[in-house]
C-alpha cells in the first residue's frame, strides 16, 4: 500500500545545535536505508512559513502497522508528528502505462504539484453530462500522462482524489486542470512542491549518499 505522510517537526526550545545536527544527519542516513528497502518513495517540501519545518512524503508499506514501524524508526520522530493518509489505486492512474513518467523528478525545471479533486457538481446538472465527462476524463488523463504532466493518481479514503502533476509553473498547472473534462464538476486544491534534499528520486539526494547538511527537514 501507498501512503501520503505529512511530517511536522517541532524542535524543543533550548535544544543544542549539535544535537539537532546529529539527529538530522542520522535522519538522512536512515532515509537512504528506507529508500533502498522500498519504503520511502518520494519526499517534498510544501510552501512553508518562516520557522516551519514540514515535509510531505510518499511511503510504501504492507499496512498501517508496518508504516508505523517505518515512521517510528526515523530519528526525527522524537520531535515530529505525522499525519497519514492511505492511498488507493485510481482507475486513471498512469503508473502502469509503459511510458509513464513514474516517480522520478521532473525535467527541464518542471515544478511538481499535489492536487486534490473534490466532487462539486452544480445543482441541477444532468447525470448524463457528468457521466460523459467522466468517460472523457480517462482519455484526457492518458494524454496528460503521455505528455509527462500527470505522474500519479490515487483515491483517498473520502470522495476526493489526489494527483501528482508536473507543469512549468502555476499558470500551466491551472491550464492543465481546466482542460480536464470533469473540471466543471470538481473543486481543486493545489499544493506547489519544492525539492527535498533527501528525496530518493532526485539525483544527488542526500538519501543516496552521506548527509552533507543543508536546510532542515
Amino acid at each position: 500500500m501507498e501512503y501520503l505522510v505529512t511530517m511536522t517537526t517541532h524542535v524543543p526550545s533550548g535544544t543544542p545545535d549539535a544535537e539537532v545536527a546529529d539527529v538530522r544527519a542520522r535522519e538522512g542516513a536512515h532515509t537512504r536505508d528506507l529508500a533502498a528497502e522500498g519504503h520511502v518513495l518520494r519526499l517534498w517540501r510544501p510552501p512553508l512559513a518562516p520557522g516551519e519545518w514540514r515535509t510531505i512524503g510518499l511511503f510504501a508499506a504492507d499496512g498501517p502497522a508496518e508504516l508505523e514501524r517505518v515512521l517510528a524508526s526515523m530519528p526525527l520522530r522524537v520531535w515530529r508528528t505525522d499525519e497519514v493518509t492511505a492511498l488507493s489505486p485510481h482507475p486513471n492512474d498512469p503508473h502502469f502505462l509503459p511510458d509513464s513518467p513514474r516517480l522520478s523528478p521532473g525535467h527541464d525545471g518542471a515544478t511538481e504539484f499535489l492536487v486534490t479533486f473534490t466532487p462539486a457538481v452544480p445543482p441541477g446538472t444532468p447525470e448524463k453530462d457528468v457521466a460523459d465527462a467522466d468517460a472523457r476524463e480517462a482519455v484526457r488523463a492518458g494524454e496528460l500522462a503521455e505528455q509527462g504532466h500527470l505522474v500519479r493518481l490515487w483515491k483517498l479514503p473520502a470522495p476526493p482524489a489526489l494527483g501528482l502533476w508536473r507543469a512549468d509553473g502555476d499558470a500551466e498547472m491551472r491550464a492543465i486542470l481546466e482542460s480536464l473534462p470533469l473540471y466543471p464538476y470538481v473543486r481543486t486544491e493545489t499544493t506547489r512542491l519544492t525539492p527535498h534534499p533527501s528525496d530518493p528520486a532526485a539525483p544527488g539526494s542526500r538519501s543516496l549518499r552521506e548527509p552533507l547538511g543543508g536546510p532542515r527537514g
